[in-house]
C-alpha cells in the first residue's frame, strides 16, 4: 500500500505550546510536502466530496460557521477560513474540545506541503497518551492523502482499515509512536513520563490494551 519506513521519514512532527484564556495548552503539529501545486492540496482538504477520498466520510456545511461531522470521529464548526491557503475550526470529541489549524503552502512548481496544528489543554487524556493520542492518528490519515495525491484514486475506508491490522500496518502505527514520542522528548516532556506515555499509546492504536 505504501512504504512504510518513506512515509514516516516524510513527515515533520513537532510538539508545541500555547497559552490560551482557559490555561496552557498543548501543540502538535504534523506537516507533509506532495507533488502536487497548492490549489489541488487545498481542494484535496476542503472539497465535501473529496475528503472521503483519503479520509473519512463527512458531512456537514464547510464554510465560515458551518458545522461538520466526520463519521465515527470528530465534529466542530468552521471558524476562519482564507482560501487557498488556511482554515481553522474545533474538534470536538465527546465533551472535549480542541482547535485544528490547517495551512497550504506554495513550495514551487507542482510542489506544496501541508501542514496542521492541533492545540488542546493540558487533562488527564495528554498526561496518560501524550502526543501521539492525536499524532499518530494523523499520521494514518497522511497514508490516506499520499495515496490519493499520487494515484488520483479513492483510498476505501475498508482497504485502509486492513491495512493498518496488517504486518506493514502495525509496523507504521509502531513507527509513528515512537516518532511522536522522540518530537515530544525533543519538546523538553520529562523522558520517563514520555516513554510511558507513547507505550501506553502504541499499545491503544494496536489494540494491545
Amino acid at each position: 500500500m505504501i512504504d512504510v519506513d518513506q512515509q514516516i521519514n516524510a513527515v515533520r512532527r513537532t510538539v508545541g505550546g500555547r497559552t490560551l484564556e482557559a490555561g496552557e495548552a498543548r501543540v502538535v503539529t504534523i506537516s507533509q510536502s506532495y507533488s502536487t501545486d497548492a490549489a489541488d492540496l487545498w481542494d484535496a482538504c476542503t472539497n465535501i466530496d473529496r475528503i472521503p477520498r483519503w479520509f473519512l466520510p463527512i458531512t456537514g456545511d464547510l464554510r465560515v460557521g458551518g458545522h461538520y461531522a466526520l463519521d465515527g470521529n470528530a465534529s466542530g464548526t468552521i471558524l476562519t477560513c482564507e482560501p487557498p491557503r488556511e482554515f481553522t475550526a474545533t474538534w470536538e470529541c465527546g465533551d472535549d474540545v480542541s482547535w485544528i489549524e490547517v495551512s497550504i503552502a506554495d513550495e514551487g512548481p507542482n510542489r506544496s506541503r501541508f501542514e496542521l496544528q492541533h492545540i488542546s489543554h493540558v487533562d488527564d487524556h495528554w498526561e496518560q497518551f501524550g502526543p501521539g493520542a492525536v499524532g499518530m492518528g494523523y499520521d494514518g490519515a497522511l497514508v490516506g492523502l499520499a495515496i490519493h495525491l499520487s494515484t488520483g484514486e479513492a483510498v476505501e475506508q475498508s482497504a485502509g482499515q486492513a491495512w493498518m491490522a496488517s504486518e506493514d500496518g502495525r509496523r507504521f502505527m509502531k513507527r509513528s509512536g515512537e516518532a511522536w514520542h522522540q518530537a515530544n522528548v525533543a519538546a523538553g516532556a520529562d523522558p520517563d513520563w514520555a516513554r510511558a506515555a507513547a507505550d501506553r499509546c502504541v499499545a491503544a492504536y494496536l489494540g494491545e490494551n
